[in-house]
């Protein structure tokens, strides 16, 4: 059985990684510098659904052929969704994580100190939009948890020293393990939800395998 090609709008050589060990071997994925798309591909959506379909949309323009690009943001309940859209460039244009972070906890503790009821409650929320054969298909993957009150552990990235996981009380993204916050990621889930998608749509021979 042949593998099926498909580009994924990402420069991140993590991410792909990712990608590849859960979709498996019927499927290749190339990045779009690997077809010479080198210009930073454009994200002026106002929704994670919107900035995902753009940036898979920008694949298929040019090269019409299967692609799926993701976009994900952290949603903090007592801002209102906040940072959502806006999560890479909450405290400006930087890319800061660090202050992204600091924002984040400087807006809780304010809105703590004229409410002490104020939830914490927070959730990292990812949308893959998957163009295939011409068609969109959107999946969504959640994960749950709490914002905590100052910065812990040396893993992870973005904002994961902050975030505290429903399965892993006491301890942020950044503490555990990249194995055990792949098992729970909402990158994680989203893909998966799209590979077996794509198992059924492209290889439906393994998936009436897996039933028997």
């Amino acid at each position: 059985m042949e593998a099926r090609k498909i580009v994924f709008a990402t420069g991140n050589r993590g991410k792909l990684r990712e990608a590849s060990e859960i979709l498996g071997e019927g499927f290749e994925l190339y990045t779009p510098m690997d077809f010479g798309l080198t210009d930073d591909i454009p994200e002026t959506g106002t929704t994670l659904e919107e900035n995902s379909l753009q940036k898979a949309e920008y694949i298929f323009e040019r090269k019409g052929c299967d692609c799926f690009a993701d976009d994900t943001g952290l949603e903090v309940e007592a801002l209102g969704g906040a940072p959502g859209v806006y999560t890479a460039r909450y405290a400006g244009e930087s890319k800061d994580f660090g202050k992204n972070m600091d924002k984040v906890l400087s807006e809780l503790e304010a809105l703590e100190t004229a409410d002490p009821s104020t939830t914490r409650r927070a959730r990292f929320r990812s949308v893959v939009t998957l163009i295939l054969d011409g068609k969109v298909h959107q999946f969504e993957g959640v994960m749950d948890g709490t914002i905590a009150r100052g910065k812990s552990g040396r893993g992870g990235f973005g904002y994961d020293p902050i975030f505290i996981p429903d399965e892993y009380p006491g301890l942020t993204a950044a503490d555990i393990t990249e194995e055990q916050k792949n098992e729970i990621s909402h990158r994680g889930k989203a893909l998966r939800a799209m590979a077996a998608f794509l198992n059924t749509s492209c290889h439906p021979e393994q998936s009436e395998g897996s039933d028997s």
